[in-house]
């Protein structure tokens, strides 16, 4: 796991991951696309091998207003404009040109393009106009101080470019012999309607520029991303010739490009399907389809008329097989790629003496917690609320006499016996947790005594992926429970003091693969507590890891379910730190100044908790 203190400080980048989900949804919106994906680069590309639209990374480090609304304008103009205005024909046949100048000449394609579509949307689109004068401003400025340092340095195509923006703006700058053909052909952009129009106009003006002009462009202001020849294969369906089969269409617009992109990926997600609808059962045999119960037998379970699953002893557990699962969309598109692996986790060695301890310091604690908590579940039983304006008539009737705006109704609580209530407990098991794992499992041990003293469900997973075997096909991750919900008041404190460090961690899916177990309980109050000592660090789950993480958590809170999240340190948290993980948990992101700390934040969570389950019935 990586830590949020990195090495080198002006790379010590944080993603605001709210800013972040919102621009996704608005160009998922805008291009009517739900799997668009937005990331940041160094300018504004389409990547339709990943689904993504980048914004550009110009605009950190500017006030929130400029930050925001250069976002807006990225977004506008990628999803609003080059989606479906940009034409690939014109820019296939344009990029086929052959030039002395490429860079230039591309570079200047794009920057009439994407004039003519700003234009086009703030005509169509009037909320859009303060995101893209924001834009206009800031990139006027940039573009007039590049303009004098490409002067300086005798950067002539750079400057041209300089120039070509800013003459769009009506700002002039001397090109020499050029400025003549900016005036005059350039400015023709403002009646330019398509992107044929930009594509005449850029030959026009290329034909004086290669006189002109010894050497390229040096900088890149401008970027398309992905070569348009990277598009995915066409599959043809089994039992149909090649050379029969009709040949694809060719991509006329980005969506169309983005689209045959997100069916290539669809298809490559189910090859189970696949295989099933094009080659057959695998099962058949020449006499027919195996008879049911011919197979071996692999898996084994206990159950009760109710239906939960019951183990009568982890030994049960281990003898179950537990078969990889692949993730397959189903836990976020940052997680495609995830292999994962369920079981439980191992007692190993005899702990008697340190958890003999461990209990022992933490009696008091978890005594007087439990004692706190059965008081207020018993006031909580045996109170009355009166003077209501609904509920049951009280046989104190004369307030209706009396009072203009009597209340004569009260409810008493009904009793209940236990919590509704259920809590689940997920402990980053990565390499960087190797230092902190004994006030960890001491951490664990009081969460697993108070709610197993309340009779309060809970589960204890450990959690991690295997950095050694992850590639780009494939990440393996485990999950070790050390607690299920089956086991109800069973003492596991042996499998707890067991718990072990591993490689990496990969938190987005994490929550999600929990999540999708506490939305199947019934309880009324579900508690989701992530333990971790860092950010995200996983295969290809670096920045976007954050946003998934952030995600996950904002897709819990949608369906009920509240993170909470423990951070552990063993150094001071710095005001960046505590700042990072609230934007990923929120305000439910607490942290521990030092690891003596970590057992006392853990119970003023379980507290906090249930303080709440109590007061809200």
């Amino acid at each position: 796991m990586a830590s949020v203190n990195r090495f080198i400080q002006f790379n010590n980048e944080t993603i605001d991951t709210k800013l972040l989900h919102q621009m996704e949804l608005l160009a998922a919106a805008l291009a009517d696309a739900p799997y668009l994906k937005v990331t940041t680069r160094k300018l504004i590309e389409l990547r339709p091998s990943e689904l993504a639209i980048s914004m550009s990374v110009f605009w950190r480090h500017r006030t929130k207003r400029i930050e925001r609304n250069g976002y807006l304008s990225d977004i506008y103009l990628m999803a609003a404009g080059f989606w479906r205005e940009f034409d690939l024909t014109a820019w296939r046949d344009f990029k086929k040109s052959k030039t002395t100048l490429p860079s230039l000449r591309e570079q200047l394609l794009l920057c009439a393009e994407e004039f003519r579509l700003s234009e086009k949307i703030k005509a169509a689109r009037p909320g859009t106009v303060s995101a893209f004068q924001t834009r206009e401003v800031v990139y006027t400025e940039y573009h007039e101080d590049q303009s004098k340092q490409n002067l300086k340095k005798g950067f002539k195509s750079d400057l041209f470019i300089n120039a070509a923006y800013l003459r769009l703006r009506g700002v002039e700058v001397d090109v020499g012999e050029l400025t003549g053909a900016l005036s005059l052909i350039w400015t023709e952009l403002f009646d330019a309607k398509s992107t044929m129009d930009s594509v005449k106009i850029v030959n026009r003006i290329m034909d004086r520029a290669e006189f002109e002009l010894e050497s390229d462009a040096l900088h890149t202001y401008y970027t398309f991303g992905e070569s348009l020849e990277k598009i995915p294969p066409f599959h043809y369906h089994e039992g149909i010739e090649a050379d029969e089969a009709e040949e694809p269409e060719e991509i006329e617009t980005i969506e169309e490009w983005f689209g045959a992109w997100h069916r290539e990926t669809e298809i490559s997600e189910a090859p189970a399907m696949e295989f099933e609808l094009e080659s057959g059962d695998s099962q058949i045999a020449d006499g027919g389809r195996e008879e049911a119960g011919a197979s071996e037998v692999e898996q084994t379970a206990k159950g009760d008329s109710s239906g939960d699953h019951l183990e009568d002893s982890d030994k049960d557990d281990h003898q179950m097989k537990s078969e990889p699962k692949k993730a397959e969309g189903k836990f976020g598109s940052a997680n495609d790629q995830v292999v994962y692996h369920e079981s439980r986790l191992k007692a190993a060695g005899d702990h008697r003496l340190d958890i003999e301890n461990w209990r022992r310091k933490q009696a008091p604690h978890v005594r007087a917690l439990l004692k706190e908590l059965k008081k207020r579940m018993t006031q909580r039983q045996e109170g009355i609320r009166t003077n209501l304006n609904a509920g049951r008539l009280s046989k104190k009737l004369v307030p209706l006499a009396i009072e203009e705006r009597p209340k004569p109704f009260y409810r008493k609580t009904a009793p209940s016996k236990e919590l509704d209530a259920v809590f689940c407990l997920l402990i980053d098991g990565s390499a960087s947790m190797l230092d902190k794992l004994e006030e960890t499992k001491q951490a664990v041990l009081l969460f697993h005594d108070v709610l197993r003293g309340l009779n309060v469900p809970h589960e204890i997973v450990l959690f991690y992926e295997d950095a050694y075997e992850s590639s780009d096909t494939e990440q393996p991750n485990y999950f070790e429970w050390m607690h299920k919900f089956e086991d109800r008041k069973k003492d596991h404190a042996q499998t707890i003091a067991s718990l072990d460090a591993h490689e990496d961690n990969r938190d987005g899916f994490a929550i999600r693969w929990m999540n999708n177990r506490l939305k199947r309980r019934a309880e009324k109050h579900r508690f989701l507590l992530v333990f971790s000592d860092g950010e995200p660090s996983a295969y290809n789950y670096a920045e976007n890891g954050v946003v998934d993480t952030a995600n996950a958590v904002s897709e819990a809170k949608k369906i009920g379910i509240e993170v909470l999240h423990l951070f552990l340190s063993s150094d001071s948290i710095s005001e960046d730190q505590a700042a990072f993980y609230r934007m990923m948990y929120g305000n439910k992101s607490v942290s521990a100044d030092s690891l003596e700390q970590f057992v006392e934040q853990t119970m003023r969570l379980l507290k906090r908790s249930l303080h709440l389950v109590i007061q809200t019935g």
